[in-house]
């Protein structure tokens, strides 16, 4: 039995989400159908994050087991040559048997895009987040600091939430103001919650409007409230960006 890890980029604009969903497309699902072409047996692949409907990966990382001896290289080709043009498997290798995608990563970053002005863009539409009101870059930097550190995330995650513990480390979180409006956030943490920075962004951008001050994020956070952290920002704008596994 081999253990086949993968490097995957995709546009999440068309599923939803990474977990495989009875409701609609799925990246995973449609990266097994793909494997399972291939090999003539089923397979799950496990991925590093859970990224949800609508929200694009650069570089999110999996792996299956298969016993198919299908080389490598091989397999690279033929699955990008099933694979929708909007996903793409761009590093394909065998990996120790014990590897595991999602339980051995390390550290994962995001990156969430704002962009910051009166007109509404039509390009990036499906890849950032329009913010039409002025946002203070001074306001916005002064909250980020808030975030670093080895702290309980309960009040920016999900509603819902099902995970037990919500305690991470953000060991990265800056802000990058760019010309013509374009704001982009990252961070780096030991794990993220569902909906974690997408609430952190709603909240950032609160603050650059004035509606919410820098200092009340300790308070937010020691509240284990989500109804005490601002809105969630939209799926469109978050991108996984790497993972780390040492």
């Amino acid at each position: 039995m081999r253990n086949i890890r993968l490097t995957v980029e995709y546009d999440g604009t068309a599923y939803r989400g990474w977990q495989r969903q009875p409701s609609g497309p799925s990246i995973q699902g449609t990266l097994e159908e793909a494997v399972a072409k291939m090999t003539g047996e089923p397979v799950t692949v496990v991925g590093a994050g859970r990224t949800d409907a609508g929200v694009h990966a650069l570089n999110q990382v999996a792996n299956f087991k298969t016993r198919s001896a299908i080389p490598a290289a091989n397999f690279l080709k033929g699955l990008n040559s099933l694979l929708p043009r909007d996903m793409a498997v761009k590093v394909l290798g065998d990996a120790d048997p014990a590897f595991h995608a999602r339980f051995d990563a390390r550290r994962k970053v995001y990156r969430y895009r704002i962009l910051n002005g009166p007109v509404r863009p039509a390009l990036l539409r499906n890849f950032a987040w329009h913010v039409r009101f002025p946002l203070d870059p001074a306001r916005m930097e002064e909250g980020v600091s808030h975030f670093l550190g080895t702290l309980d995330f309960t009040s920016f995650c999900a509603a819902r939430c099902d995970t037990r513990g919500r305690v991470r480390t953000v060991t990265r979180a800056f802000l990058d103001f760019r010309g013509e409006g374009e704001i982009l956030f990252t961070v780096e943490a030991d794990g993220f919650l569902r909906h974690m920075v997408r609430n952190m962004v709603g909240l950032l951008v609160e603050i650059g409007k004035g509606k919410a001050r820098h200092d009340d994020i300790p308070a937010i956070l020691a509240a284990k409230d989500r109804r005490r952290a601002a809105m969630t920002a939209p799926p469109q704008g978050l991108f996984l960006m790497e993972v780390s596994y040492e």
